[in-house]
């Protein structure tokens, strides 16, 4: 994909079969962390407190990923498994056919923001 200037191009710019599935992990994110930025780093779009990105998002070819803090990975690492999600040491990856939950979601931005400290 083009480099992308805010969270809405980058969900248009994705595969056809992910922009649903994008656009609810945005609106989950927002939900999960009301205070936090949309931002545009490393070329993927991301929620920010103060200085510290929470959580970001991206879309490739067959998959999409949700990218946390380390901690936030590890501390719900039974969670991930038990939906066949695959995990590595910052993110979740899913797809249309291993979508991840709302509430997964919502616990890992939570999660990611307090070992973040914030």
């Amino acid at each position: 994909m083009t480099k992308m200037d805010d969270h809405g191009a980058y969900i248009a710019a994705a595969p056809a079969h992910f922009r649903a599935m994008l656009g609810q992990l945005r609106a989950q994110l927002s939900r999960a962390l009301p205070d936090a930025a949309e931002v545009m780093k490393y070329d993927m779009p991301g929620f920010q407190v103060g200085e510290a990105i929470i959580a970001g998002y991206a879309a490739f070819s067959k998959q999409c990923g949700l990218y946390v803090d380390p901690a936030a990975i590890a501390a719900h690492a039974d969670e991930i498994a038990s939906l066949k999600l695959k995990a590595t040491k910052t993110g979740v990856t899913f797809s249309v056919s291993h979508p991840i939950t709302a509430e997964l979601v919502h616990k890992l931005a939570v999660s990611s923001r307090s070992k973040k400290g914030l």
